[in-house]
């Protein structure tokens, strides 16, 4: 009995010891981590993850006052660390080099969080402005801060891009046909780019969520929240930040590591489509 006891007891401390356990190893510390759409859902969570690191930020989203918050937040939590904000709408190839022309050379880790979806429209009634909108800031705004960023990176050797991806990347479906395109393309950039950059430190990873229960949902609804709150519906979906959680894990790693690719579902997805909703 008195053995039980004590086994007991080891197993608790040891399990106390582990979920403390700092498994960065501390190599996001100084580092300086731009984030673009930080100013809610994922991006809002990577903005945490990272500070909790203490890593020097800078947090990019069109809702400057947003940003101005979370900063004087994050500066309260973690006085120790350096925080900049940018308004920037990374669908404006010309606002993104203004706005990184004084912040090239000195960015560690790229975090290219921002996207959205445009309602649920077959392609026989996809709107052109949603085309446009979907496609400028889901493909070209990574494409092109991520020219902006990378002499930088390649000039200092060193650097990691991380790349929103999503489950609509790695399969389509109806209702999704643009949405998908757009995470198609940036499955298939990474994947060149990973190429491209195989005989450099500098490394490329995405990161592939399935149902996320952030405002990314609302926008595609065009802010009707009760049918974006259906779409949980019977499910606990994943948050931002159980992503950030991983996004932070994958910058964290030895040099000589890369998380490529990472695809992530709620316990209750099994792909794009399958979901079992438990009864309400």
């Amino acid at each position: 009995m008195l053995f039980e006891r004590l086994l007991h007891r080891t197993s608790r401390t040891a399990f106390a010891l582990l979920s403390k356990r700092d498994y960065s190893g501390g190599r996001l510390k100084g580092k300086n981590v731009l984030i673009t759409g930080a100013s809610s859902g994922i991006g809002e969570a990577c903005a945490r993850e990272f500070a909790k690191e203490g890593s020097n930020l800078i947090l990019a989203a069109r809702r400057l006052e947003r940003l101005e918050n979370l900063k004087k937040e994050l500066k309260q939590q973690y006085g120790n660390i350096d925080i900049h904000t940018v308004a920037l709408d990374v669908s404006k190839k010309q606002y993104i080099d203004c706005a990184v022309i004084p912040l090239k050379e000195k960015i560690d880790v790229l975090v290219n969080n921002a996207g959205l979806v445009i309602g649920v429209d077959h392609l026989a009634d996809v709107s052109e402005e949603a085309f446009d909108t979907m496609m400028d800031t889901n493909v070209k705004g990574l494409v092109f801060l991520t020219q902006a960023i990378l002499p930088g990176m390649k000039a200092r050797q060193t650097g990691h891009i991380i790349n929103l991806g999503s489950v609509a990347g790695k399969q389509s479906y109806p209702g999704g046909s643009i949405y998908c395109a757009s995470k198609h393309a940036v499955d298939a950039i990474s994947r060149a780019l990973l190429y491209e950059l195989v005989n450099t430190p500098i490394r490329v990873s995405q990161i592939c969520p399935g149902l996320v229960n952030t405002e990314f949902s609302t926008v595609r609804f065009r802010g009707d929240k009760e049918k974006a709150d259906n779409v949980y519906k019977g499910v606990e979906p994943l948050v931002g930040q159980d992503i950030a959680e991983l996004i932070t894990f994958t910058a964290s790693r030895p040099p000589h590591v890369n998380i490529c690719d990472m695809l992530v579902f709620p316990t209750q997805q099994a792909d794009a489509r399958t979901v079992h909703r438990r009864e309400q």
